[in-house]
């Protein structure tokens, strides 16, 4: 096993690295090699510890790649060009290099920086002439690259990228190439390698703004910032026209109002419509600040998403989210890729540079998922930019003291949480309830906040010291409205509804505080002044575009927070003026930075994607709530928390070997980060393609809208129970114990290089255990003692199901009693553990079943529905599977059915030819579970078919029918029967509300038809 290492710094950020960690089979060692590391086709980072084989390194890597080698064999001549004094350029790139690489800096530049420069002007003013053999070759090979990665019908860019890591500097690098284009073509107009005019086009209007930097006359602009020129060139460089776009711009507007049927009259099929600008007229109003230029320069800033989509021959079939954010992707590519086609076809382009720490087509794009852009000319990597100090190390979960053999569980957390997880869109009149979240999701907050709070006191203790320190910074990136609202609401807390309303304060509700408390927006019971939580969705702020009425919905109170600090702030300033867009934007974009609106933020709650150029240097914890279905987004999540703090430089020393080696870099800087399954970044080539297998694409069909199913969807069972003097018996079923199997509390968190941490559920073991026992009681009534009819009150209309508050006394004495006598706890575990919400439920329902025990009266049994999406359904399924399949007719809503066995295709075969039956599906994906309890474990169990079928009550009341095609006896089969029979059924009618329910087993599909006949002529008619 390698020895640990403690410091990842080996390199100084302002000279080409000397040295690199070796990586052998296993991953990682300690070995310091001298040189550069290559270019390569991967980056790796820790991989999670096997449990079930010790001598396996803690830090290993996943892909193995071949080396880039036109990168490598471009970097070698580059570095020989400038040992060599950098001859043969003009006079003023010779001034300009010489500039930015004085050794008397006081701002020096990162190496990364020069070299990305260097590499571009190499191609441009030496491979031509100066290094005709090697230089003309390559240029053609670019070239060609270019034209291969261009469809038929649309001219080749002429694109070169430098590849640079996240943090590393990339809009230095755009403001050294406009001064060194534009000055060369203000020397000498008749020199058609450069030019003064500039379309910088960006992702979305975060970076747009912040790319205002860039622009010679803009008072905080980086050339006099970071002394990028001396005074007198940069007056010449203000000379230079810029125009700086998001690529939304290309979008083509509408030019004339008309109602939609004039304009369906007026246009014709085979003509471009009136009503909407041409290419031409997009390309003036995009261009216009650059007047008359022609030959434009442009910059791409994060360039991986503008790409030609090739045709997916033989690709690989997507569906369901991958599906929609594959085709998300390509409209962006489609829309900035023809855009500068336009700009091309009409101006010119003189040469299109990108910039981006991913330079790769994504998944979907009719290339495989991590092929680099054949025109990335230079590599700095993020094993580089770690090795050189230059962006803070990203720390990832590698071992839990769960007894998983695979990942630990925080290491990839959505597949663990996504079925308990709201889904679709919230509705602005959607009621408010209390956030529960999946006991893996909860685990993780407070795991990760457990951290976040010792670095949130650490920065207390230096900000009375040092004023201008900024507090740290959480993130949670999550998938939906509703998803991100529902962790919101945990983290910043909630309006919880009262059953009438409170005379003393006049509202119908209570505030309840966050469960994190650096985090609640909730303080004495009223909302923060400041909030320390914001709620946003980036990708909405990014487009420009207004929104939806669904976020300004469940983000109303923070914008009119907002408002009241923008008026305090600015007394002058019309607060009203400003719309909701602008006012979260600017909060989103001043988080970290002191006196503005966002300095106060300590956590942000991202509805999708925390946007690209976000550029929050604070940020220090990182949880992903959501499917990552590319290794593009997960180094974009990643990413925003890679930029470092202090850029104060200090003596490094490293023992390379045997002898000690001194040099200046910044000190190490990590961020924790939970839930994105960072594993490799693609960064050139293809790796040996794996054989497919046949596969088929299983789907809901539109056109068969008569077989939609619905089904309720439950999470427990409860009684109505006859007296309200509750006694308790203690049985074993009532007995929970506590293992590191439910929930991991120590978690390790490891860096590809550098050093790790432990993190432990410290903020939950502090708690008092009165707090536990009360909140089980709560659980408890909440969840089974309600009233069952509406009741009047004095103040206030009728209430429907409110909890039975006169028992809480009893219930908590009760539970005070489980705690002591029905609870076990093994290794690593302690009581507070129930704190979290869904173990909590576990113990309510072991309370329960003792106080159901005791009870000699009848007793009526109800359901309990999940709390969110309570009626599942057969829209929307959308999965591709490599298992035999049976393709279904119009009875069933779903394309085909899956099969286990040979046994569900004769039963789907039967169901087909009954008259009886009005539709079915297969319970595959689609999230239908009955829960049961198995040897003292809750459990789920999946039957195999739901039937709608006329049971002799006639069409407009059908039966729902589940059906499970029974194989081998199994130990817990009784025990799922019985629960569907006893309890499930018999809740589910009880309620009234989903119609009425059977089940039935058949042991045999060659007699299904005549087994479900003679269940049906058995049952009593309705």
């Amino acid at each position: 096993m390698a020895d640990l290492i403690e410091n990842p710094i080996i390199n100084s950020p302002f000279e080409e690295p000397k040295r690199h960690f070796r990586f052998d089979d296993n991953g990682i060692t300690d070995e310091i090699v001298p040189g550069r590391r290559r270019s390569t086709y991967f980056i790796p980072i820790a991989q999670p510890k096997l449990k079930a084989v010790q001598k396996v390194l803690d830090l290993a890597i996943q892909h193995r790649a071949e080396e880039n080698k036109l990168i490598n064999d471009l970097r070698e001549r580059v570095a020989y060009w400038r040992q060599a004094g950098r001859p043969y350029t003009t006079a003023t790139t010779r001034r300009l290099l010489e500039y930015w690489t004085r050794p008397d800096r006081e701002r020096r530049l990162f190496f990364c920086q020069i070299e990305a420069v260097e590499t571009l002007i190499y191609l441009t003013e030496i491979a031509p002439k100066q290094d005709a053999n090697y230089g003309t070759s390559t240029l053609e090979r670019f070239k060609q690259a270019n034209a291969g990665a261009t469809p038929d019908s649309h001219a080749p860019l002429p694109r070169y990228a430098a590849k640079m890591a996240t943090g590393s500097g990339k809009t230095v690098v755009m403001g050294m190439l406009m001064a060194w284009q534009a000055l060369n073509k203000l020397a000498n107009r008749q020199d058609q390698r450069f030019s003064d005019a500039f379309l910088i086009v960006s992702p979305g209007i975060t970076i747009r703004d912040r790319l205002r930097v860039l622009l010679p006359n803009d008072p905080n602009n980086y050339y006099r910032q970071l002394d990028l020129l001396p005074p007198s060139l940069l007056e010449e460089l203000s000379k230079a026209k810029v125009a700086i776009i998001n690529y939304h711009a290309f979008i083509r507007r509408e030019r004339n109002s008309a109602a939609s049927l004039t304009k369906k009259l007026l246009r014709t099929p085979s003509e471009a419509s009136p009503f909407q600008e041409s290419a031409g007229q997009m390309v003036v109003r995009v261009c216009a600040e650059l007047g008359n230029k022609k030959q434009i320069v442009v910059l791409n800033d994060e360039a991986h998403h503008c790409y030609h989509r090739r045709p997916l021959d033989g690709d690989e079939k997507l569906s369901g989210d991958d599906l929609q954010e594959a085709k998300q992707r390509e409209e962006e590519a489609k829309i900035w890729v023809s855009g500068l086609g336009a700009v091309q076809k009409k101006l010119g382009i003189r040469a299109v540079y990108d910039l981006s720490a991913t330079p790769f087509f994504l998944r979907g794009s009719g290339y495989d998922e991590g092929t680099l852009f054949p025109w990335v000319t230079s590599d700095f990597s993020l094993t580089d930019a770690i090795e050189s100090g230059i962006v803070k190390v990203p720390r990832v979960p590698v071992a839990d003291n769960t007894d998983q053999s695979e990942n630990p569980t925080y290491r990839n957390l959505w597949p663990h949480i996504k079925q308990d997880m709201p889904k679709g869109r919230g509705s602005k009149d959607e009621q408010q309830k209390e956030p529960v979240l999946p006991k893996e999701l909860q685990g993780a907050l407070h795991s990760l906040y457990s951290h976040y709070e010792k670095a949130y006191q650490q920065w207390q203790v230096q900000v009375q010291e040092y004023p201008a320190l900024m507090p740290p910074v959480f993130i949670v990136v999550c998938n939906n409205t509703r998803s991100s609202k529902l962790v919101f609401d945990y983290l910043a807390g909630w309006e919880k509804p009262l059953p009438i309303v409170d005379p003393a304060t006049g509202q119908g509700f209570v505030l309840v505080p966050g469960a994190l408390p650096v985090f609640s927006n909730v303080e004495n019971g009223h909302w923060s002044i400041r909030p320390n939580t914001l709620l946003i969705d980036s990708l909405q702020l990014e487009s420009g575009e207004a929104l939806t009425e669904e976020f300004q919905a469940v983000a109303a109170r923070e914008i009119e927070e907002f408002k009241d600090e923008l008026r305090a702030r600015y007394p002058g300033r019309n607060a009203d003026d400003v719309t909701a867009e602008d006012l979260l934007r600017e909060v989103m974009n001043t988080v970290g930075k002191r006196n503005k609106l966002g300095e106060n933020i300590k956590c942000v709650v991202s509805v999708s994607m925390l946007t690209e150029g976000w550029d929050a240097n604070t940020v220090t914890h990182v949880l992903g709530v959501r499917a990552f279905t590319t290794q593009l987004l997960c180094e974009q999540v990643v990413g925003r928390a890679l930029r470092r703090v202090s850029y104060e430089l200090e003596v490094h020393t490293i023992i390379v070997n045997g002898q000690p080696v001194t040099f200046e870099a910044f000190p190490v800087e990590y961020a924790e980060v939970y839930g994105v399954p960072f594993e490799f970044i693609p960064t050139a080539g293809v790796g040996k393609p794996q054989k497919q297998r046949n596969t088929t694409h299983v789907c809901t069909i539109e056109a068969r809208q008569d077989a939609l199913m619905t089904f309720p969807r439950l999470s427990g069972y409860r009684y109505a129970l006859a007296s309200e003097t509750l006694q308790v018996a203690f049985t074993p079923a009532c007995g929970l114990t506590l293992t590191t199997r439910q929930i991991p509390t120590v978690v390790e968190n490891a860096p590809i290089v550098g050093e790790s941490t432990i993190h432990r559920l410290d903020d939950l073991k502090q708690r008092r255990l009165n707090e536990v026992a009360f909140l089980l009681a709560k659980l408890v009534l909440e969840k089974y003692f309600r009233q069952e009819i509406n009741t009047e009150y004095a103040i206030g209309g009728p209430v429907v199901n409110d909890a039975k508050a006169w028992l809480l006394p009893q219930v908590l004495r009760i539970a005070k009693c489980w705690l002591a006598e029905c609870l076990t706890l093994k290794d690593e575990t302690f009581p507070q553990l129930l704190l979290l919400v869904e173990l909590a439920h576990d113990a309510a329902d072991r309370i329960y079943q003792a106080i159901v025990a005791a009870d000699s009266g009848a007793s009526t049994l109800k359901p309990i529905l999940q709390p969110y999406n309570t009626v599942g359904d057969t829209c929307g399924v959308s999965f591709n599977t490599s298992r035999e399949t049976y393709p279904t007719n119009f009875k069933s809503h779903i394309s085909h059915v899956v099969l286990d066995s040979g046994w569900e295709g004769k039963m789907a075969q039967a169901l087909e030819y009954m008259d009886e039956v009005h539709s079915y599906v297969k319970n595959h994906n689609l999230d239908f579970k009955i829960p049961y309890t198995f040897e003292g474990q809750a459990h789920h169990y999946l039957p195999d078919f739901i039937v709608r079928i006329d049971d002799g009550c006639g069409k407009a009341d059908l039966l729902n029918l589940i059906i499970e095609v029974s194989g081998p006896p199994l130990p817990a089969k009784a025990a799922k029967t019985a629960t569907i029979q006893n309890l499930w059924v018999p809740a589910v009618n009880h309620s009234g509300q989903f119609g009425r329910w059977a089940f039935v087993e058949v042991n045999d599909p060659y007699s299904a038809m005549q087994t479900v006949r003679e269940f049906l002529g058995a049952r009593p008619q309705g």
